[in-house]
């Protein structure tokens, strides 16, 4: 499985975004946690990132055709720990998300299990008999991806469970699904939507709740919404420094170095700062794509977009939600955000991207 991909190959204009970024998401955690309980949190991140980087040189060396030949057992094996998640995990802030090994060390199954899915959607699409996808075949592999999805949601982690999401969504866009298709998705999932709310956990419906009104429970539901929209306009056109934002370092702003990293960095950096983030992802997702342009085959042209999508959907809510114009979720900012599991499975995924470059050429 191991084969030699030359330096000239390496995506390395990805590769000094990514430390670029990664860079950015250390000083703010140092910031962030500067004084407080978590003020360590900085260098363990440089040891995160430094595994991030030793996978994805690893999988960038290993085949991605070696790989999808192994994809079901990679599936199943997803599935089953994601249920030994369930069973035995750790639980912490009323989700039981983590499984703990000796050392120290917590890993979050549904990160990892994004990877598993990402080769299932390609090696199924590129299997297909016709040239544009079959209800059928939409069904089979919806179905497949609802499964770990609905684990993921039962932990409770609705945030995480729908990032599976637009891996599926930009797999069957690019396979050809007709458009009447299309349609009867957008009417089941409005269905969904309406009659999934009330199965929601009283602390979801509340994050809703608050998005649309977070003014109604200012000290409850909607007091890190409220406090994280002071953040990103206290930080005006250059920022207040670093450590020096008042509503970061004064601990109004809620887990400043993990969901709300983005608001911190607004307060400290200004709105120069988010627009050089802002770019920064742009090149990364545009790199991305090239490689997809680039692949060998339609395998690799899905690999890529899978990773795309699912760093794009990572982006767009995290933002999103940072600004009052999505809901408070647990979905982790990319490269930038505190945390091993979040760290890894995304150079796992851009070593899988550099495993689909390198082999561009190869006939």
């Amino acid at each position: 499985m191991l084969q030699s991909a030359g330096l000239k190959d390496f995506d390395w204009t990805m590769f000094f975004v990514v430390l670029i970024i990664c860079g950015l998401g250390v000083l703010q955690i140092f910031s962030a946690t500067h004084g407080t309980i978590w003020q360590g949190s900085w260098w363990k991140q440089l040891l995160f990132i430094a595994a991030g980087v030793l996978l994805m040189w690893l999988v960038a060396h290993i085949d991605y055709h070696a790989l999808m030949t192994q994809v079901y057992p990679l599936y199943i094996a997803s599935v089953v720990l994601l249920v030994v998640v369930l069973l035995v995990g750790k639980r912490a802030f009323g989700s039981t998300r983590w499984i703990a090994f000796p050392g120290g060390v917590h890993l979050q199954v549904s990160e990892f299990a994004k990877i598993a899915v990402i080769l299932l959607v390609a090696r199924f699409l590129t299997e297909l008999s016709s040239e544009v996808l079959k209800l059928q075949d939409l069904l089979k592999l919806s179905a497949v991806i609802l499964v770990p999805m609905a684990l993921i949601a039962k932990e409770p982690d609705l945030g995480t469970a729908l990032t599976y999401l637009p891996i599926l969504g930009v797999g069957i866009f690019l396979a050809g699904l007709p458009w009447r298709y299309w349609t009867a998705i957008a009417v089941i999932a409005l269905v969904v939507v309406t009659v999934g709310y009330g199965s929601l956990h009283s602390y979801q419906k509340a994050r809703i709740v608050s998005f649309l009104d977070p003014e109604r429970d200012p000290q409850g539901t909607g007091y890190q919404l409220i406090q994280s929209k002071i953040a990103v306009g206290a930080g005006g056109t250059w920022g207040k420094g670093v450590t020096k934002g008042s509503q970061t370092q004064l601990r109004f702003l809620p887990v400043p170095h993990t969901d709300f990293i983005f608001s911190a960095f607004a307060e400290e950096h200004g709105f120069i700062g988010v627009m050089v983030v802002m770019v920064l992802y742009f090149v990364l997702l545009m790199q991305i794509v090239q490689n997809a342009q680039t692949a060998p085959d339609r395998a690799g042209m899905y690999v890529c977009m899978g990773v795309g999508a699912l760093l794009l959907f990572h982006i767009l809510v995290n933002v999103g939600m940072v600004v009052g114009r999505m809901p408070v979720t647990g979905i982790p900012l990319p490269l930038m955000s505190y945390g091993g599991s979040s760290i890894w499975s995304t150079f796992l995924m851009l070593g899988l991207v550099n495993s689909v470059r390198v082999r561009r050429f190869v006939n």
